[in-house]
């Protein structure tokens, strides 16, 4: 009976050791979510200055998933995010007419652009995207589509649909992948091009691409952000990414978001609350 006397403290301290180390594991668990995001806002370096703001304010770690916008809402779909941070409002304002979403929240903006070699072969330059477009389709001229479903994606088949029908000439490639490779692969062809600015400003292998078109107001590049519905897929973490939507579009989160600059140049523009 001593010997038993003699373990039995130690027993209970390991048991209430291992009990604290779960509560503290289950804590720390609790303190993290996961965002669904798209490659644009990711490769422009945004959540490397937004995040850790998020964090000091809130004490909660967000990791990011980054694919193209279509991808995300795939994966809110299947429970694998609680918050999605993207940029295809008419599909963005489908998934929570859906159900998949709680509610969407308008947060910043920016704007997309064409780019293409320097020579312009196709004689593009300008503020009108439909007319570049019918130029490189008429000159079958080399353009690098994403091919990915991501939020630039829908938004540069929407610009062929105006400019020509559709029909993009046999110089169209779509390489299937983010935006940050599909410029790589621009760059080393001197093809055309669709990028978001942010991403374009943070890209540095550029070689001899430069911004042929600009300023068309079609080019306008909102993104949302909605936290995935509970309702659908219980485990969401509803109330630590609603924290983070109620912050990025509160004065502090919005403060952030204008703060982020390249070159003194701002690659985002809050419009949480216009």
């Amino acid at each position: 009976m001593k010997s038993y006397k003699r373990f039995w403290p130690l027993a209970l301290t390991q048991t209430a050791v291992a009990a604290i180390a779960l509560v503290a594991y289950g804590s720390a668990a609790a303190q993290a979510i996961t965002m669904a995001s798209t490659t644009s806002t990711e490769q422009s370096g945004l959540f490397t200055h937004l995040l850790p703001a998020f964090k000091q304010a809130t004490g909660i770690d967000v990791k990011v998933v980054a694919v193209g916008t279509g991808q995300a809402l795939d994966m809110a779909r299947r429970g694998d995010a609680d918050v999605l941070f993207v940029h295809d409002q008419v599909a963005e304002e489908k998934f929570v007419a859906d159900g998949w979403g709680v509610k969407r929240y308008p947060v910043m903006y920016n704007d997309f652009i064409l780019v293409g070699g320097k020579a312009d072969a196709a004689g593009t330059k300008g503020n009108d995207i439909a007319a570049a477009l019918k130029k490189i389709a008429a000159a079958n001229a080399e353009f690098i589509s994403r091919g990915d479903k991501s939020g630039t994606h829908a938004a540069e088949l929407r610009y062929w649909k105006i400019a020509t029908e559709g029909v993009k000439g046999s110089g169209y490639k779509e390489c299937g992948c983010g935006m940050g490779p599909a410029l790589n692969i621009a760059a080393s062809s001197g093809a055309y091009a669709l990028t978001d600015r942010g991403t374009w400003l943070n890209f540095k292998n550029r070689d001899n691409l430069a911004v042929l078109v600009e300023g068309d107001k079609h080019l306008f590049n909102q993104y949302g952000v909605m936290v995935v519905n509970p309702a659908k897929h219980p485990h969401v973490k509803q109330a630590e990414a609603q924290k983070f939507v109620d912050w990025v579009v509160s004065p502090a989160g919005q403060s952030a978001i204008a703060g982020y600059k390249i070159n003194g140049e701002q690659l985002f523009f809050p419009n949480a609350n216009p």
